[in-house]
């Protein structure tokens, strides 16, 4: 190889290197120097439970009593049977002889009109007599009875959004340590956004705002044409300096199981990446220098290594890109339920910025047209 060509690749190394430390030092630090509230709310205000539900009987039958049985003081569940075949209906009536406080919502299959997950929360929340809403999936279970105490003291009369935080269960399948690696670096993303005041996405999983915000921004009218959204573009649209707040103590995260085979991961990535190209501009370009120097880094790292060009230098600032990540990343990984994840770091951290290119890339050509 030219000898100019490996300078300039080398350089290029080094920028790359420049901006991973940006995004850790500047943008991710943040969310590490947040500190949760240690001592429960007390309860102030009603709060709605919206649940979206399409052929969830056997999630219902678990995870449904967990949210019925919680803590608080004022609270309905609105779960919105959205044309499900399978018993949902039949399990949902069940609940509703023993839990006065469930209110279901059904929708059935029209010929001409194919509903999607947004037109069901639409109904819900149409359907809540409370102005504080917070929403989760059938799939989910709250770490604890909890859940909404620890969410909902989070209102206040400028916060119209609280971002949660839910995390994946740990199994033994191939692909759960990468699929939980990226929640929480997402998770340390969009969260440590939110403390700097620039707040880009939630996760539906766990998730509340305002009855108020949804109908004063007209909904997802704006991106109705995209099937999935209901979460991170709705926060991407309307969330503000001001009126974003997150919640990450323990008894307020929401567990659910992850992918268990390659082909429903990509079913279910196809259908997020494509939010994403709806996303205001500073935060798509945030994002894509994020995993482009990502991914570069490796690249020129291998390039460096195999073509011996400065082979000591870049491992030696290899490591101490990896020293800073494991600064700023030991304690919110051990917090937000990833410490195993730690020592398989590097390994991951290389797979999970070829992932988030590769999953980009597709995501800008595929389209879906199902969300369950």
């Amino acid at each position: 190889m030219e000898t100019y060509i490996r300078e300039a690749l080398f350089i290029l190394f080094q920028v790359c290197l420049i901006i991973q430390l940006y995004f850790l030092v500047i943008n991710q630090s943040k969310l590490k120097k947040y500190i949760p509230a240690e001592e429960l709310p007390k309860p102030l205000i009603p709060v709605s439970v919206i649940i979206s539900a399409r052929n969830e009987a056997p999630n219902l039958l678990v995870n449904l009593p967990l949210i019925m049985q919680q803590n608080y003081h004022d609270f309905e569940v609105i779960v919105i049977n959205d044309c499900s075949y399978d018993g949902t209906e039949e399990v949902l009536k069940g609940f509703k002889e023993n839990y006065p406080a469930l209110k279901i919502v059904t929708i059935t299959e029209h010929d001409r009109f194919k509903t999607g997950k947004k037109f069901a929360l639409t109904l819900g929340i149409k359907a809540a007599k409370n102005e504080h809403l917070l929403f989760t999936d059938a799939d989910c279970k709250p770490a604890s009875e909890h859940w909404i105490s620890r969410m909902a003291a989070n209102f206040a009369p400028d916060v119209q959004i609280v971002l949660g935080y839910s995390p994946y269960s740990r199994t033994r399948n191939f692909l759960n340590p990468l699929i939980r690696f990226e929640t929480i670096k997402s998770a340390i993303n969009y969260l440590s956004a939110a403390v700097r005041g620039d707040a880009y996405m939630g996760v539906g999983r766990n998730l509340a705002y305002t009855k108020t915000l949804f109908f004063s921004v007209k909904g997802f009218a704006s991106h109705m044409h995209v099937l999935s959204g209901d979460d991170d573009l709705f926060v991407n649209q309307n969330a503000t300096s001001t009126n974003t707040v997150i919640e990450i103590s323990r008894d307020s995260f929401v567990y659910t199981d992850a992918k268990t085979s390659l082909g429903s991961l990509f079913r279910q990535k196809k259908r997020h990446m494509g939010a994403g190209k709806l996303y205001k501009g500073r935060h798509k370009f945030a994002l894509s220098i994020d995993a482009l120097s990502g991914v570069l880094f490796y690249i020129l790292l291998t390039l460096s290594l195999v073509f011996n060009f400065d082979p000591l230098l870049a491992l030696g600032l290899f490591m101490f890109r990896l020293i800073i990540q494991l600064i700023v990343y030991t304690k919110l990984f051990k917090h937000l339920k990833g410490k195993d994840l730690l020592w398989y770091f590097p390994f991951l951290d290389i797979i999970y910025y070829i992932y988030l290119n590769t999953f980009g890339f597709i995501g800008s050509f595929l389209k879906t047209n199902r969300w369950k």
